[in-house]
């Protein structure tokens, strides 16, 4: 049989033992860091200085204390107010001067005088010119540029007539010519025949007129007359021009 003493020992035994254990694993779980004993100066000499890599620190505080989970990004922040205008730069560099132009034409400006009316009117009071063929009436005129255009007009009573069909023409002529550009200035009467159930001519004087423009009249002194003629192909009748009224011809230069 145990005795006393060796039993409370063995019990007292018995208590202590898993509490020393405890103690021992607090104490790793509390190591201090290995760079607390880091070498610094002159310890390096020291036989019990150990010396530890920073690389070596990291490694061990990783160990230790883990990695953070990185959590989600954030949203976008918005886009900041413009910015105010800048100092305005300095001038730049005059540039170099171009190369030189070549050498221009001289154009001599011609002035020409304003136009100014140029025109003028022969009248006859009760011509009464009963040819068929000839000049009736003419009107000279001195005309100031050789580029203009001169307008011709008579006016004043025409008569036919004639027993069967006839045709008689009215014209100008210039200086003796008749006009070309761009083509002769003419009227023309043409009669079919007579009543027969009166067995007469029919004999009416009407006011008519003959009228154009005419070019390529050269400027100085122009001869216009007006002509009574034969229509071609076509028998000549009784003509009569500015019978018991006023015959005239007016001419005017015009530009082009």
């Amino acid at each position: 049989m145990m005795s006393p003493l060796v039993a409370r020992l063995l019990l007292l035994l018995c208590l202590a033992l898993p509490l020393y254990c405890v103690e021992k694993v607090r104490n790793r779980g509390y190591r201090k860091d290995p760079d607390a004993d880091k070498c610094a100066g002159n310890d390096a000499e020291k036989p019990n200085c150990t010396r530890h890599s920073e690389g070596g620190r990291s490694t061990y505080l990783n160990n230790m204390y883990g990695s953070c989970v990185q959590g989600p990004a954030g949203t976008p922040g918005r886009d900041g107010n413009p910015g105010a205008n800048g100092i305005p730069g300095t001038p730049g560099i005059p540039g170099r001067d171009g190369l030189k132009g070549e050498k221009g034409e001289c154009i001599n400006e011609i002035f020409e005088e304003p136009w100014r009316p140029n025109y003028k009117q022969c009248a006859w009071n009760s011509l009464n010119y009963g040819i068929d063929l000839g000049k009736v009436a003419d009107c000279t005129f001195t005309k100031l540029r050789s580029d203009s255009a001169l307008r011709v007009l008579f006016s004043g009573s025409l008569r036919l007539k004639c027993k069967n069909a006839c045709c008689q023409r009215w014209y100008f002529t210039f200086n003796g010519a008749e006009c070309t550009a761009p083509l002769p200035i003419e009227s023309i009467i043409y009669l079919d025949q007579g009543s027969p159930e009166l067995n007469s001519t029919i004999n009416i004087h009407r006011t008519s007129s003959v009228e154009g423009l005419c070019e390529g009249v050269k400027a100085g002194l122009v001869d216009v007359a007006v002509w009574v003629g034969t229509c071609a192909d076509y028998p000549r009748g009784d003509a009569s021009t500015g019978w018991n009224s006023v015959s005239r011809i007016i001419i005017e230069e015009l530009p082009k």
